[in-house]
C-alpha cells in the first residue's frame, strides 16, 4: 500500500484516502503539542490531506479522527502506515523520523528468566495486588539478590520490553543477577496519587511481603506518570523503603505549572504533596534518583523543578530529557544506560561511577 504520511525536515505530511466520499472532515489526533487549530485536514480530490510543522521529537504516535457524513466519528490508525505501537489505550501509528534508532537490545535474544504470577495481600488495602514475579535466569529462590519494585509492571512490560531488557543486560553482565516485581496498578488514579494509605500499604505491607517471599539485597522502586508520583511519595513518607528511584514522565503536578489537569480529581491532593517536597529542607534519607521526561511533554518543566528541589535537598538526582513524550516507548528507549547506571549506583555503591 502507498505509504500516506511523509516528512520534510521541517514538516509532516499526513494523507488519508476517502476514494467514497464518505467523510465531512479528518482531524490528527496527537501528543506533541501542536495546536488545535492545524490539526484539520484539507479536501483533495479522492482524499484528505494534511501538513504541520515538524515536533521537536523523534517519533509521532497518532491516529485520525474520521468524522462521518452522518455526523458521527470514529478513530483510526493510518490505513497507509504499517508501523503501529501499543499503549494504555489501544494502538496508534508511529511516524519515525529519520534520525531515530529503536535501541539495539531490542533484537537481543538472551536466555528468558521465569515469570511467576502472584497476588500480593496487604493490610491497609482493601485488595490485593496481582504482580508479576521475574527472576533473571539462573537465578535461584535462595539467592540474596537486587529487587526492583514497579508500579504498572505488567504494562511496563507489555508496551516497554522491561523484563526482555533485564533479561538482556544480565546477559551481558551490564546487570547483576536480580529480580523485578511488576505490580499491577488497582484503581491507579487513587492509589498512585500521593495516597497515604497507598504509600504505607506498599512501605509497610507490599514490599516486606516481596522480602519475606525472596532474600533481597536493595529495593529500588520504578514508576511512571502517576506511577513515579506514588513512588517518591513512598520513599519520602517511608525512608528506607527504597534505595533508588527510577522515576519516568512523573506526574508532578504544581498549580502554577499544570492548570490544564486541575480537572483531575485529586489533583489539590498531588498539589499539595509536590509542595511540600519543594518547601523541605534537607532530605532525612536522600536516595539517588533518575528521572526521565520527554522534551517537549507538559510535565517536563515539574521535572525540572523537581529535579533542582531534590539535588538541594541532597539527592543524587539526575533528568534525562529524551527526544518524545509521554510515551512507554520514549520511556524504555531511556532504559539504557540510565536504568542500569542506576541500578548500579545503587547495588555498588557511592563509589560507582556513570
Amino acid at each position: 500500500m502507498e505509504r500516506t504520511e511523509s516528512t520534510t525536515p521541517e514538516t509532516l505530511t499526513f494523507r488519508m484516502p476517502d476514494p467514497d466520499h464518505r467523510l465531512r472532515g479528518v482531524r490528527l489526533q496527537q501528543d506533541v503539542r501542536l495546536p488545535g487549530e492545524l490539526l484539520g485536514f484539507a479536501r483533495a480530490g479522492d482524499a484528505w490531506e494534511l501538513t504541520v510543522p515538524r515536533p521537536d521529537v523523534d517519533r509521532v504516535e497518532y491516529s485520525f479522527e474520521l468524522q462521518l457524513q452522518d455526523g458521527g466519528s470514529e478513530w483510526v490508525c493510518d490505513p497507509g502506515n504499517p508501523l503501529r505501537v501499543g499503549g494504555a489505550f489501544g494502538d496508534k501509528s508511529v511516524l519515525q523520523m529519520p534520525e531515530y534508532s529503536p535501541p539495539k537490545w531490542l533484537d537481543a535474544e538472551p536466555p528468558r528468566g521465569p515469570r511467576t504470577e502472584l497476588s500480593l495481600p496487604s493490610r491497609g488495602l482493601p485488595h490485593d495486588v496481582p504482580a508479576i514475579l521475574w527472576s533473571s535466569y539462573g537465578s535461584s529462590d535462595d539467592q540474596e539478590l537486587p529487587l526492583l519494585v514497579v508500579h504498572d509492571g505488567p504494562e511496563y512490560d507489555a508496551l516497554a520490553s522491561l523484563t526482555l531488557f533485564l533479561d538482556a543486560m544480565v546477559d551481558d553482565g551490564r546487570l547483576p543477577p536480580m529480580r523485578a516485581a511488576l505490580l499491577a496498578p488497582i484503581d491507579r488514579n487513587e492509589s498512585y496519587a500521593a495516597s497515604a494509605s497507598y504509600s504505607r500499604a506498599l512501605a509497610l505491607g507490599l514490599v516486606p511481603g516481596l522480602h519475606k517471599r525472596l532474600p533481597t539485597s536493595v529495593t529500588l522502586g520504578m514508576g511512571a506518570s502517576l506511577g513515579g508520583l506514588a513512588m517518591l511519595h513512598c520513599q519520602r513518607a517511608h525512608p528506607g523503603t527504597f534505595g533508588g528511584l527510577y522515576l519516568q514522565s512523573s506526574s508532578f503536578f504544581h498549580r502554577l505549572l499544570d492548570e490544564q489537569e486541575s480537572s483531575f480529581e485529586r489533583f489539590q491532593r498531588v498539589t499539595a504533596f509536590v509542595e511540600s517536597v519543594l518547601r523541605s529542607g534537607p532530605a532525612r534519607e536522600p536516595v539517588p534518583i533518575v528521572m526521565t521526561c520527554g522534551l517537549i511533554e507538559e510535565n517536563v518543566e515539574n521535572n525540572r523543578l523537581m529535579t533542582r528541589s531534590l539535588g538541594a535537598q541532597g539527592y543524587d538526582t539526575r533528568l534525562v530529557e529524551n527526544r518524545d513524550v509521554h510515551t512507554y516507548t520514549g520511556w524504555r528507549d531511556t532504559f539504557d544506560p540510565n536504568l542500569v547506571d542506576l541500578v548500579r549506583r545503587v547495588v555498588d555503591g557511592p563509589t560507582h561511577e556513570a
